[in-house]
């Protein structure tokens, strides 16, 4: 049987757009996590990998703000 996954996805101020982001990032991080329950991880490589996941995550972010033009009063 299969086990019901359960993501709940927010959106704001009718940013349909970045809930879509958020869902596909929930999605994949879901689909990973179903592949490796086939085999046991410890603890400290399943911490590791997420804070790498997250470290990605926030350079892509500051990346993207920089490509951002500043507004000047």
């Amino acid at each position: 049987m299969r086990q019901g996954i359960n993501i709940r996805i927010l959106v704001r101020n009718n940013n349909v757009e970045s809930a879509l982001r958020v869902l596909k990032r929930k999605t994949k991080d879901k689909l990973v996590e179903l592949k490796d329950k086939g085999h046991h991880e410890k603890g400290s490589s399943k911490r590791h990998r997420k804070l790498q996941a997250a470290k990605v995550r926030e350079h892509k972010r500051q990346r993207k703000d920089e490509d951002k033009p500043t507004r000047r009063r």
